[in-house]
């Protein structure tokens, strides 16, 4: 149901495929690439009645993925097919080129709600469902069909039922008001006949809410507000139908916040890091200066006992050799043999005394044997110095455990759980995996037979970093990455460095398709298991 405000206040119920595009919104700055991703979950519902007179098209409305085969839709969307056997139920997906069969599993028409379940084995990308607060002024987007954009292309029934690409609108949250039949967000995001059921999403491409009716005035001056269906009515809805969606709570931070924070971090250690070797050199600097003063009072010192014993040698020399004179004179032959001979020892020692004096060029190398002897005894060593000892080892062949840091991740689809990873210096992960080396280091690419994603992970050894970037494309891409692995010669585990290099330059290949920038990158720091 849509529900319009007239000028003169009066209140009108009517469908929403009656409604048309009133009035242009200023953009909300949502990721188009988010967006465009979250927009392959989004399908087209369209009721068809078999009838005497063939096959008629009753309307359509908008749904998106909540498991890959079930659809959410409004309860409105799909009530004539509920009261009518002959109204068959088709959801036609985004892109691709089927289309599929659907019947009704759940149906809630208190609080339009609707659950649909596909036929033909198929399987969507399932949209992530955010259950935090929505506060005001949160920007938003609209993704659905609106009726209003096909018949302005001239699109006939043919072409309705052929996967088409949704249409985008932005808006922001107007909290504070909600619908009296039951808990809706009031947004901006302008919708058209058709965007019934449609999601609407944070810019991040979680779901908010589902898109379920507005408001219009009899003359188009007014502005034009809509409302979706909240998660408290939602979730309720969910469980009751026993389905357990994928919810991600964390804030939406975009990948060029993450950029800047991590620039800005980077900067950041390097000052740290500039300030630490100013530091360190400033205080070997200063026990070099101090060692070279002790070792120079040292050699002082040691010159001037040298000089002292010297001079004291010297005078016993002289009184020994006046003692030998004198005794020489009287005549006695004994005592001057004795005396001289103390006489040369005495003269020997003072010159030995003087000669073995440090020299003053020894202060030098007396300061290193100081600073040896500092280090021999204790004192810690600089990080700088040979024969530190890092305080962050390389990691070996022991397990780890990655966890994440929220600070530095996105995280939209993914669950948040530790990481075990066990790695080795040739690139073998887990001991089955091989990871590539390439300039940006060692990383390995993922691409999945049974989902539209694309996983690149990378593992720093030195600073125990482990980080995964998803891309969620589109078929085409998809099947391009694809064919591109199927060329791929991937080598076993724990393969040679050139073998490990040839694979890194091969997954450029892969790389070269993704997105300037993943819709998820995800930081673990890893430490040894316990």
């Amino acid at each position: 149901m849509l529900l319009f405000t007239h000028a003169r206040h009066s209140i009108l119920l009517v469908l929403l495929p009656a409604l048309a595009l009133l009035g242009l919104v200023q953009p909300a700055q949502a990721d188009p690439t988010d967006i465009a991703a979250a927009s392959r979950s989004v399908v087209r519902v369209v009721l068809v009645r078999n009838g005497w007179t063939g096959v008629s098209m009753l309307g359509h409305g908008s749904g998106f993925a909540i498991a890959p085969d079930l659809i959410l839709t409004n309860a409105h969307v799909v009530e004539d097919a509920r009261n009518d056997g002959k109204v068959v139920i088709g959801v036609i997906p985004s892109q691709g080129r089927d289309s599929y069969p659907a019947r009704i599993v759940a149906y809630s028409p208190a609080n339009d709600l609707a659950l649909l379940q596909l036929g033909n084995h198929a399987t969507l990308p399932p949209l992530t469902l955010f259950p935090g607060a929505v506060p005001d002024g949160m920007q938003v987007a609209a993704v659905g069909y609106p009726g209003n954009v096909d018949a302005a292309q001239g699109l006939n029934v043919g072409d309705m039922v052929t996967p088409q690409d949704t249409v985008k609108t932005y808006g922001q949250v107007s909290a504070g008001r909600s619908a009296r039949q039951f808990d809706t967000i009031l947004h901006t995001a302008q919708l058209g006949a058709g965007n019934s059921g449609g999601p609407l999403l944070d810019t991040c491409g979680r779901v908010l809410g589902i898109n379920s009716f507005g408001t219009v005035s009899n003359n188009g001056t007014d502005s034009s507000f809509f409302f979706a269906i909240s998660m408290r009515e939602l979730q309720p809805f969910l469980k009751n139908a026993r389905v357990m969606p994928h919810l991600a709570s964390l804030p939406c931070t975009s990948i060029a916040d993450l950029d800047r924070a991590d620039s800005q971090r980077a900067a950041d250690d390097k000052v740290r890091e500039a300030a630490a070797i100013a530091a360190r050199s400033a205080a070997k600097e200063h026990a070099f200066d101090k060692a070279r003063h002790d070792a120079e009072l040292d050699v002082l010192a040691e010159r001037d006992n040298g000089l002292a014993i010297a001079a004291l040698l010297s005078v016993l020399a002289i009184g020994a050799a006046t003692f030998v004179f004198l005794q020489w004179q009287r005549g006695k032959t004994t005592a001057p043999r004795v005396g001289a001979g103390l006489v040369v020892i005495l003269v020997i020692g003072a010159g030995f005394a003087w000669v073995l004096r440090p020299s003053l060029s020894a202060i030098d190398e007396r300061a290193k044997d100081h600073i040896a002897e500092a280090q021999a005894s204790g004192a810690p060593a600089h990080d700088d110095e040979p024969g530190a000892i890092a305080s962050n080892p390389p990691a070996g062949p022991n397990k780890l455990i990655c966890v994440l840091d929220p600070t530095r991740s996105r995280v939209t689809v993914s669950d948040i759980n530790d990481v075990p990873l066990q790695w080795s210096a040739s690139g073998c992960v887990n001991g089955k995996t091989q990871y590539g080396l390439a300039q940006d280091g060692w990383s390995r690419v993922l691409v999945p037979n049974g989902e539209d994603t694309i996983a690149v992970t990378h593992y720093d050894p030195d600073t125990h970093a482990y980080t995964v970037e998803r891309f969620l494309m589109g078929i085409d891409d998809m099947n391009r990455a694809r064919a591109e692995r199927g060329k791929i010669s991937y080598p076993t585990c724990g393969a040679s460095a050139d073998l490990a290099r040839q694979l890194g330059t091969a997954q450029t290949a892969i790389k070269s398709l993704l997105p300037a920038e993943p819709n998820e990158r995800m930081r673990y720091t890893c430490q040894t298991a316990r």
